[in-house]
């Protein structure tokens, strides 16, 4: 059963979500404070959180970069109207969604599908190099096997990446130095699925850059264009025989 935690000082948000995601025929995990937040960490593994910006103990903004650099479980952001600052910066340190309070509770469901659906499509499984006659591409010491769908960093060693990070870095390595608008790189990694939202390349590029970027919080490899879209910025080597497709 998936289970659900929600961190949030007020009770009626909490029951509000605890019918929501009771319905789904989820399990939900209630916390009010940081504090409590901690103790329950501490006892159980939720599958996401749901985590309010503003906590009486804490602000949740340090309690996502606290629960980022401990674990990968995924973190939708609960933010109040107007706090684009906040929002912008709970993605940079690794949240995977927000939602604006007051929020409508068949979206929050929705966003929390589509999180899962997301961070749960899977690692790839790692080899230790790349099998002779693969289609590969290297980049600034990187190399994706594409055949092998495999990704390693400049020191050898293999970096998972879910189905849709995957998609997202071919489309990238097929067009370097070009900017590919937002609604294609959708195209490119989200074509199967039916509730896409605008926000999700952003989120995306965001979780990518944590890998392959050594820098964050100033990008080299993925720029982005104000009002455009992105642009990889490196040089792509191709290495193997060219994909039929």
């Amino acid at each position: 059963m998936i289970q659900v935690l929600i961190v949030d000082d007020d009770p009626d948000i909490r029951d509000l979500v605890a019918h929501e995601v009771r319905q789904q025929g989820w399990d939900l995990l209630q916390a009010g404070s940081d504090a409590e937040l901690t103790e329950l960490l501490r006892q159980r593994t939720p599958d996401i959180i749901l985590l309010d910006i503003r906590l009486p103990d804490q602000d949740g903004l340090t309690i996502a970069r606290r629960l980022r650099a401990a674990s990968t479980i995924p973190i939708i952001m609960l933010t109040g109207m107007g706090s684009d600052v906040d929002r912008i910066v709970g993605l940079e340190l690794g949240a995977d969604d927000y939602v604006v309070k007051p929020f409508n509770p068949r979206e929050l469901i929705a966003r929390i599908k589509a999180v899962l659906r997301r961070t749960s499509a899977g690692a790839m499984v790692p080899a230790p190099t790349p099998s002779p006659g693969h289609d590969c591409r290297r980049f600034a010491g990187w190399m994706l096997d594409l055949s092998a769908r495999l990704l390693t960093d400049p020191d050898g060693n293999p970096v998972s990446l879910t189905n849709a990070e995957f998609l997202l870095l071919e489309a990238f390595l097929d067009a370097p130095r070009r900017v590919l608008s937002r609604e294609h790189l959708l195209e490119r990694t989200h074509s199967f699925e039916a509730d896409v939202f605008d926000r999700t390349i952003d989120v995306l590029i965001m979780r990518l850059r944590r890998k392959i970027e050594s820098n964050n919080p100033a990008p080299r490899l993925i720029r982005t264009e104000r009002g455009a879209g992105y642009v990889f910025d490196a040089d792509v080597e191709q290495m193997g025989q060219r994909r039929s497709d």
